[in-house]
Formats: C-alpha cells, sequence, structure tokens
C-alpha cells in the first residue's frame, strides 16, 4: 500500500497541524521529521514530511523540499502539499514563493495556489488580505515576529515579491458560489498568464470548495485549513475507505512536563495560566550567555518536583524582552542558545522519567525532537483546533512517547492544563 498525499511542512509544529487535520478528516496520517531513509509504515493515507526551512536560506529551503519531494514521489503519492503557516510568516525573499515555484517545476506544474486561511483559528482570508482575528495580519502580533515579521496583509503583493510567476486572486465573490466556480476561474487565471493564485476564504465550508476545486491539481499549498477539503477528493474516487479510525494511539505513561520557547500572544498566555497552578523555571538567554548552566539548574529543579505535578520550563518572553535581548545578543544567537537549552532539557526530562511531553514553539519543537532522536509521529485526536497529541515513531525498540507539538500562536489559555485530560 502506499500513501495518497505526499506533504511538505516548513516547520516541525506546522507538520503536526497539518497532520492533525488530515487525521481529523479521516486519513490515517504519519509525520516524518525531515526526509526519511526508510519505507513507510503499512497502515498509512497520508504522510507529512516535516522541514526545519521556514527561516533558513532560500537555497537551503528549496533544496531540502525537493529532497522531499522526490521521495514522497518514489513512496507512490498521488498529489501534492506545501504547508506554511497559516499566518504566511515568511521574507520579501521568501521562502514560500521560491519553494513553490520549484515544487511546481519539478511537477511540470504550471498552476497552483496559495491559501494560509485557518478560520477555527481566526485566520480568514477576504479581497487577498490575511486577518488574524478582527485585525489584518499587519496590525496583528506578527508585526513583531523577530524572525519574520508580516507587515503587509495583502499576500498577492506578499508573495509577489516573492515569486517569479504572476500571482493572481480568486476572490470571495467566486468562492462563494463553489468548487465548479473555483475551478472556472483557475482556468481563467491560468489563461491570463497567472502561475499562482492567492485564494479568499471566510469559513470551513469555503475550505471544503476549494479543496474539492483542487482535486486534478497536482500540487496545492496553504495552510492545514484545505486539507479539510483534500481527503473527500480521494474518497470520492474509491481510493480512500469509509468510516477508518484513523486517530488510534498506542498508550502511553510515564511523567508530565511542558517545554515552552514561544512567545507569541498566545503562549505568553498559556505560560501565565500554568505558572499560576504548577511549578515553573524560567530560562534567560542572558544568563545562558553568561555561561550559567542553566540546563543543570532546570533538570535538578524539576527532579525534586516533576513525580509529584507536572512541571514547566519555559522561555517565553514579552515583546520588548525579546528585543532587548536580541539588541544585546543578535536575533540568531539568541534563538540557537534558548533551543540549544530546551532542547537539552527535554532530553534530560525522559530520562528522568517524562512519558507525556507538550512543546510550544515551531524552531522549539523542532530542536526538541532533534535532540530525542524522533524520527517519526502518528498523529491522535486534537487538544484544541490544529493541534494534535502523537505518538512517536522508533525502529530501535524504545516505549513511543506521547509529544504534543504546537505552533506559538494556537491554543487557549488553557492548553497546557487540559491537554492531558485530552490524552486520557
Amino acid at each position: 500500500m502506499t500513501a495518497l498525499l505526499g506533504c511538505i511542512a516548513d516547520d516541525f509544529t506546522g507538520g503536526t497541524d497539518l497532520a492533525g487535520a488530515l487525521v481529523k478528516a479521516g486519513m490515517r496520517t504519519v509525520q516524518l521529521i525531515g526526509v526519511p531513509d526508510g519505507p513507510l509504515p503499512a497502515d498509512v493515507d497520508a504522510v507529512v514530511i516535516a522541514l526545519k526551512s521556514r527561516t533558513s536560506p532560500v537555497e537551503d529551503a528549496v533544496a531540502e523540499s525537493l529532497a522531499a519531494l522526490r521521495w514522497l514521489r518514489q513512496a507512490g503519492c498521488r498529489q501534492f502539499y506545501f504547508k506554511y503557516c497559516s499566518t504566511f510568516d515568511s521574507t520579501p525573499r521568501g521562502n514560500i514563493g521560491p519553494v513553490a515555484e520549484a515544487l511546481m517545476q519539478a511537477l511540470d506544474t504550471d498552476f497552483t495556489i496559495a491559501c494560509p486561511a485557518l478560520p477555527a483559528n481566526g485566520r480568514t482570508l477576504y479581497k487577498g488580505h490575511l486577518f488574524v482575528g478582527d485585525v489584518p495580519l499587519s496590525e496583528s502580533g506578527m508585526c513583531n515576529h523577530p524572525l519574520t515579521p508580516m507587515t503587509d496583509a495583502n499576500l498577492v503583493r506578499v508573495l509577489q515579491r516573492q515569486a517569479q510567476r504572476k500571482i493572481g486572486l480568486v476572490d470571495y465573490a467566486t468562492v462563494s458560489r463553489g468548487d465548479a466556480a473555483i475551478r472556472e476561474c483557475f482556468d481563467a487565471l491560468r489563461q491570463q498568464g497567472h502561475g499562482l493564485a492567492i485564494v479568499d476564504a471566510l469559513s470551513n465550508a469555503d475550505l471544503d470548495a476549494i479543496g474539492a476545486a483542487c482535486v486534478d491539481l497536482p500540487l496545492v499549498t496553504g495552510g492545514s485549513g484545505i486539507a479539510l477539503g483534500l481527503p473527500q477528493n480521494f474518497r470520492r474516487s474509491g481510493l480512500l475507505a469509509e468510516n477508518v479510525v484513523a486517530d488510534a494511539l498506542p498508550k502511553t505513561g510515564g511523567l508530565r512536563a511542558v517545554i515552552s520557547g514561544s512567545c507569541s500572544v498566545a503562549t505568553q498566555q498559556q505560560v501565565q495560566v500554568m505558572r499560576a497552578s504548577f511549578p515553573s523555571f524560567g530560562i534567560d538567554p542572558l544568563r545562558l550567555e553568561r555561561g550559567e548552566d542553566l540546563v543543570a539548574a532546570a533538570l535538578d529543579w524539576a527532579s525534586a518536583r516533576i513525580a509529584q505535578q507536572p512541571v514547566l520550563i519555559y522561555a517565553t518572553a514579552t515583546p520588548d524582552t525579546v528585543r532587548e535581548v536580541q539588541a544585546e545578543l543578535g536575533v540568531a544567537h539568541a534563538g540557537e542558545l534558548v533551543e540549544n537549552a530546551l532542547a537539552e532539557i527535554a532530553s534530560g526530562l525522559i530520562r528522568l522519567g517524562v512519558g507525556q511531553m507538550l512543546v510550544a514553539g515551531g524552531e522549539t519543537s523542532g530542536a526538541v525532537v532533534k535532540a530525542l532522536g524522533v524520527k517519526g509521529l502518528r498523529i491522535g485526536s486534537e487538544i484544541d483546533p490544529s493541534v494534535p497529541w502523537t505518538s512517536t515513531l522508533h525502529d530501535d525498540g524504545r516505549q513511543p512517547l506521547a509529544l504534543a507539538l504546537k505552533s506559538g500562536n494556537f491554543g487557549s489559555e488553557d492548553f497546557f492544563l487540559k491537554a492531558w485530560e485530552k490524552l486520557q
């Protein structure tokens, strides 16, 4: 058996987000960490290869994405999906545009779409403008992102600055008329010389219609939202079975911990809520730079507490604090210090007996799964929209670890508290 849908995600939490949406839509899904060197499990309908390419140099992001595509084609996938963040995290150089165009060229296709809309999490598109809740992207917290500040809500303009092909728009007046009208617009844009098109969406019903309209596209690009509409295409064609239990996970035990490196507004609130009820330990990058061994200190602190209740170890800070640290240490160095420390702490927590772990932040999640030697994840049920529990896949006989990788912007204020109930 081969997978039907092959996906490439530009970061780890984004990959989990997409995989969770596919499971929710009835596709048995695994997420692989980087381009794999072995075969897929037999009972898989979709596979997501999670890269760490969102903020890497354009040339590296393109090369890694093409390598992932080659593996997915060899695995027999019938359609391909390039997944990025629902807030379109990128810079004027990329990486969304260059990667999308490289994948298009490799697949010999002259047209695809770009639709990061995720209404369940407040990301909607209207007239090509991306909204976060009730405000344009450029007025949201994303305007202060330390690596990819988003200062323009017009995604047609944003993507055109990154791409060689002409960027078009499928506006809401078309989307609201359903998949047939959307396909007609695709054809018209093709004839006008457009290679990519931003697609408006305000609801899950819109995403279903867009997904149906993409049935014949070799490549689809977007956030995790459109994934809700793609499985039904395979089901209608008889390739995907009905009534399959897609979210089953093996049981896991062990102690519980939260690692938080994200500085998003949502994660700041989640950290505050958990700190009010559970023990917490803060990681200061300035102290790391001075040579203080905060890894050992955090693990010593945790070892005295973790048997009684979950613990939180965090580097989450306010935008003002982040800017001050970056001004002193530099953006890249500050991020590297924190990621490396949190990854070492995660490894130490596993040695202390942690078997169920929450990780907040895409870069942090990437560093943690690398440090833990995780090669893949089987995707389970959602904790909150776009954030599922997973269990680790190992080929060396190790017991699976329950792992939830949360994008910084996702989840309710009590996310860290209710996640354990969902796992049970």
